[in-house]
C-alpha cells in the first residue's frame, strides 16, 4: 500500500483512480529554478520521468549538459495522470492521478531526484533541494478538482509575481488556453480532458478560472486578516 503525507503531516494511502494535488518547496524556502534554464529543466524532467520505463537512459538522454536536449522516443507508459502544473521560483504544484499502484510516489522520487541532481551539480552545492517528502491534499469532489486546477494554473497570480520572479515561472496554463478537440496535436504534457470537457468551450473554462482566481485572492487576504488580528490579540 503506497501511502502520501497530507498537509496535516499525517501519512495517509494514495488510491489507483484518485486525484490529488501535490505540492513542495525549496529546503529553508530556498529557490528550486534561479534563472531560465532551470526552468526549461524542470519542464523536461516534468515529461521525460513520467513513464513506466527504466529511467537510467534518461541521464544519457536528457541530463548531459553536453548534449541538446532530446526527449524520450516514441510514446510510453505512464506513472501518472498530470492534469495541470505550476513550477514557481521556490515551490512546485501539480494535480496528479494515480493510474498504477505507486505511481505517483515513483514519479515524485524519480523527478525529486533527477532535478536536484541536475541542479546541484549545475549550482555546485550538494545536499537536498526540496524540504522533506512532498506533501498531498487528497482531491474529493468535483468541485474541489476545478477549483484546484485554478489554484495551479494562475498560481503565480496567487502569489502576484511579477517582473524577473514571474519569467521563470513555468505553468500548463498556456496549454488550457491553446486546448482543441483535437487530441492527437495537442498532446502535450497534460490530461486535460478531465476539466475542459465540462466546459462548453475553452473560453468558459478561462471565465471560470478569472472567477474563482477573484474568490481564491479574496480567501487568502481575509486569512492574512484574520492571523493579524490573532497575532495582535495573543501577543499585545
Amino acid at each position: 500500500m503506497c501511502v502520501r503525507i497530507n498537509n496535516m503531516g499525517t501519512r495517509e494511502p494514495i488510491s489507483i483512480g484518485e486525484y490529488y494535488h501535490v505540492y513542495n518547496r525549496g529546503v529553508d524556502k530556498r529557490s528550486i529554478v534561479n534563472d531560465q534554464r532551470d526552468a526549461e529543466r524542470f519542464l523536461e524532467s516534468i515529461k521525460n520521468f513520467n513513464s513506466i520505463e527504466p529511467i537510467g537512459s534518461l541521464y544519457l538522454l536528457n541530463f548531459n549538459e553536453k548534449q541538446p536536449n532530446n526527449q524520450l522516443s516514441g510514446e510510453t507508459a505512464k506513472l501518472v495522470e498530470i492534469v495541470c502544473y505550476c513550477v514557481n521560483p521556490n515551490h512546485y504544484h501539480f494535480l496528479l492521478k494515480e493510474i498504477v499502484e505507486g505511481g505517483i510516489s515513483e514519479f515524485m522520487k524519480r523527478l525529486g531526484g533527477g532535478y536536484t541532481w541536475y541542479f546541484n551539480n549545475k549550482h555546485k552545492r550538494s545536499g537536498a533541494l526540496f524540504q522533506g517528502v512532498f506533501r498531498s491534499v487528497h482531491i474529493k469532489s468535483n468541485e474541489q478538482l476545478l477549483h484546484s486546477s485554478v489554484y495551479i494554473n494562475l498560481n503565480w497570480r496567487v502569489h502576484q509575481l511579477s517582473g524577473e520572479t514571474a519569467k521563470l515561472v513555468r505553468s500548463s496554463w498556456g496549454e488550457y488556453i491553446d486546448y482543441q478537440k483535437d487530441k492527437k496535436k495537442n498532446k502535450n504534457i497534460c490530461d486535460k480532458e478531465i476539466i475542459l470537457e465540462q466546459f462548453r468551450s475553452t473560453k468558459e473554462y478561462i471565465d471560470f478560472a478569472e472567477s474563482s482566481l477573484k474568490e481564491i485572492k479574496n480567501f487568502k487576504e481575509n486569512i492574512k486578516k484574520e492571523k493579524i488580528l490573532l497575532d495582535k490579540y495573543i501577543f499585545e
